[in-house]
């Protein structure tokens, strides 16, 4: 299995492969992410991990060394006092995204404008808080494609989710059958799916 150590950026929100994130980074400990991000080549991907958080807050105060230039008191007291507890692996979700920064904007206030890409899924193996930002040993989720006998049944069952989810984003909307627009084609691939559905299906 790959492993690989990635910058992490924690948040109340699940990327899924494919998708796109755009992302306001105001916050120093994050800010110092981007700006390493920003001294790779250009022609290499600038990849972080997208994780959710389990419990705790997207805000934290700043890594050992760092200053806060971002930080207020209000965010400062209620953070825990080392910023994520003493195992910081607990604060978070085990599975994680791979993004891909393609645009990393700095506005003259020194805050981040970050537009990534969901890549790959990963499974954290354990994180490190010491630095300026955080970074998390991670290893690949393999996604095993159906076999020639899986693949009717996965199509049969994508099929299932996507006339579940139509009829969801009716009610959702509040719609009925001939006031709804057809809007967008929908995919068949499961995997994408499976993706799409659970991006887009409002959960907390």
């Amino acid at each position: 299995m790959t492993t690989a150590r990635l910058p992490l950026f924690p948040l109340h929100a699940v990327l899924f492969p494919g998708l796109v994130l755009p992302l306001n980074v105001f916050e120093e400990r994050y800010r110092a992410m981007m700006r390493e991000l920003l001294k790779s080549d250009e022609d290499e991907p600038r990849r972080f991990v997208v994780v959710a958080i389990r419990d705790g807050r997207e805000t934290a105060p700043t890594g050992s060394g760092m200053p806060d230039t971002a930080a207020s008191a209000a965010v400062t007291e209620r953070a825990p006092a080392e910023g994520f507890g003493p195992d910081p692996l607990q604060t978070f979700h085990r599975v994680g995204c791979v993004a891909d920064a393609a645009t990393i904007r700095e506005r003259a206030d020194g805050s981040f404008e970050v537009l990534a890409t969901g890549t790959t899924r990963v499974r954290l193996l354990s994180v490190d808080a010491s630095g300026p930002y955080l970074t998390a040993e991670v290893e690949d989720v393999t996604e095993e494609p159906p076999g020639e006998d899986e693949g009717d049944e996965a199509g049969a069952l994508a099929e299932g989710v996507l006339r579940a989810f139509r009829a969801y984003q009716k009610r959702l909307a509040g719609a009925n059958e001939r006031s709804l627009a057809s809007g967008a084609e929908l995919p068949d691939d499961p995997t994408v799916v499976s993706y799409l559905v659970a991006a887009a299906t409002v959960l907390d």
